[in-house]
């Protein structure tokens, strides 16, 4: 089992940035693949960001935050990071972090494990 904890959401205004962690716990993250997803009120729930760090390495983000968007891991920490610059109000969700073993997996939302999720609003 893996337990994921989302930290590091708030208000910002647009043309901020933010960075949003996700401590895991319960295994290491070393052999999993990581994802940030997002839903907005009245949305679906989409992939922002995914990255795997065996081989093939593999990083892919939404067209709507590629350039302002980038995930990072500190595995020393057991933590995933998501650095958002130049933020849009239309970036404003609730922001989840996600592992599974596979980039795959986690583009197609069949995600084995998921944290509760940490507002990030964005003002204009």
């Amino acid at each position: 089992q893996v337990q994921l904890v989302e930290s590091g959401g708030g208000l910002v205004q647009a043309g901020g940035s933010l960075r949003l962690s996700c401590a895991a716990s319960g295994r290491s993250l070393s052999n999993y693949a990581m994802g940030w997803f997002r839903q907005a009120p009245g949305k679906e729930r989409e992939l922002v960001a995914v990255k795997s760090w065996t081989d093939p390495i593999t990083t892919n983000y939404a067209d709507s935050v590629k350039g302002r968007f980038t995930i990072s891991r500190d595995n020393a920490k057991s933590t995933v990071y998501l650095q958002m610059n130049r933020l849009k109000p239309e970036d404003t969700a609730v922001y989840y972090c996600a592992a599974d073993l596979t980039t795959t997996r986690l583009q197609s939302h069949n995600v084995a494990y998921w944290g509760q999720g940490t507002q990030v609003t964005v003002s204009s």
